[in-house]
């Protein structure tokens, strides 16, 4: 689709909302904040957006909280520390909090937090009236010893019991267009087995209320389920997609595996099938952009924080069931819900700024890891998250030194670049380990040539070495 959208299609695309009046968050206001946060104190209640989903026509909380990294024991979460005990009394504060403040969406999975995830969302939210929330799980049948039918059966099974429910609200087949040979994958995860068939069953029983799937990767997938849904094969409830502002126009850019958003959305536009939104930072990278970048958006907006621009951009097109955010700490939470109570949308000339910001990131040319950990464990024991992180933040914070030993500031950034790289990443773990095995590549949703990657950063970094 054409990157440079007018106002007209801008508009029809996203709907009447993005024309709204602006209205600032006073009640969220706090004390003066030169960081990329924004001047937020306590949330109002009673002043969460809702949208409507059409075949219920129930009021979801245009903010849905992501379970997917849970705070733990002893501080942190789980992506820091994996085998730490998750906090279940602080998941449950955080959960009452919001509630209290009118989020109603909470999301989850078998596979989030090592399996730990629905267990301790079901135990916060059963506290609470069944009516008054609603769960979305998914059907993570990744392996292919759980494409049986009786495996992935058992699996949809346990992930009531562990929410402690009679049905789940919005269920998902997850991960669809993920893998090597995306096609075979969907159909030995969900066609072969009869699976997909048996989960329509349980629609009809009302076990399962919305049915969908969270797209990651082959468009080829996307577009055969679309297919089926023009042709009654199958119908979708709703589709959770990953749309931002980077996103946008530049995924297929960033990596050619991967879809624009614009057209992802605009295909489930197409057909009135609601989006959820997933990634609205990209993994947290559109809250922590350079500098100048952070410098740009608060000469614009001096109050709101960096995240909100990308949370109001997701969050503005009418077709947007639900943004979701995983939200391991109750900051996270309380600023969220400053932005979403009430949303303020975006228009025209925010839409334009941040296109311009989205070039300005994508110039960047950093690697596109959402550090969701899917590809870990690496078998070789390599920290693939770290590397692509600290590789990232020299970029970010211009500690990169690829300007030349010429360049005045080559020597302060290669010794930032080679002693940072030391101190975040244990030696045993680096990239000059990976022997390009490929086993982390089908389980990333950015759909990254990991060992490709870890190749390059481990090549400039023995350059770096030697050219001291």
């Amino acid at each position: 689709m054409n990157k440079n959208i007018d106002r007209r299609d801008f508009l029809k695309l996203f709907g009447a909302g993005t024309v709204a009046s602006s209205t600032l968050l006073t009640a969220c206001k706090g004390k003066s904040d030169i960081s990329s946060k924004g001047n937020y104190g306590e949330p109002p209640k009673g002043k969460m957006t809702y949208r409507v989903n059409p075949k219920t026509k129930e009021k979801v909380s245009i903010l849905g909280y992501g379970m997917m990294r849970l705070p733990v024991v002893g501080g942190g979460t789980g992506r820091e520390n994996p085998d730490a005990e998750l906090d279940q009394e602080m998941i449950n504060r955080q959960v009452d909090y919001a509630l209290e403040h009118g989020v109603n969406y909470f999301d989850t999975s078998p596979a989030y937090c090592k399996g730990k995830s629905e267990g301790a969302t079901g135990t916060a939210l059963h506290r609470h009236p069944r009516n008054s929330y609603f769960i979305a799980t998914k059907l993570s049948n990744f392996s292919p010893d759980t494409w049986t039918r009786k495996a992935s059966q058992e699996m949809f099974e346990n992930s009531l019991k562990e929410l402690q429910v009679d049905y789940v609200d919005y269920l998902l087949l997850h991960g669809i267009g993920m893998g090597e040979d995306a096609m075979k994958d969907f159909n030995g995860r969900y066609m072969d087995n009869g699976i997909l068939d048996w989960l329509v069953e349980q629609r009809e029983k009302g076990r399962i209320r919305n049915l969908g799937f969270s797209y990651h990767g082959d468009i080829k997938v996307f577009d055969m389920l679309l297919k089926w849904h023009d042709e009654r094969r199958y119908h979708w409830d709703f589709v959770q997609i990953e749309l931002n502002y980077l996103d946008w126009h530049y995924a297929d850019e960033i990596n050619p595996r991967n879809t624009d958003a614009v057209y992802l959305y605009g295909e489930l536009k197409k057909r009135d099938i609601p989006a959820v939104i997933m990634e609205p930072l990209l993994g947290g990278r559109l809250a922590n952009v350079p500098d100048e970048i952070v410098a740009k958006m608060k000469e614009r907006e001096p109050e709101k924080s960096v995240a909100s621009w990308a949370f109001r951009f997701a969050g503005t097109p009418d077709d947007v069931l639900c943004v979701l955010s995983g939200m391991s700490y109750m900051e996270n939470l309380k600023e969220n819900l400053c932005t979403f109570s009430p949303l303020e949308p975006i228009n025209k000339e925010d839409n334009d700024f941040l296109m311009k910001i989205a070039d300005d990131i994508y110039n960047l040319k950093t690697i596109p890891c959402n550090e969701c950990n899917y590809c870990m464990p690496c078998p070789y024991g390599i920290n693939i998250p770290a590397i692509f992180s600290h590789y990232n933040k020299c970029i970010k914070e211009s500690n990169m030194p690829n300007k030349g030993a010429q360049d005045p500031d080559y020597r302060r950034a290669r010794r930032a670049y080679l002693i940072g790289y030391d101190r975040h990443v244990p030696k045993l773990r680096q990239a000059n380990h990976c022997i390009g095995c490929g086993q982390c590549v089908e389980h990333c949703p950015q759909r990254i040539a990991i060992p490709d990657e870890m190749h390059k950063i481990d090549q400039f970094t023995e350059q770096l070495k030697q050219n001291g």
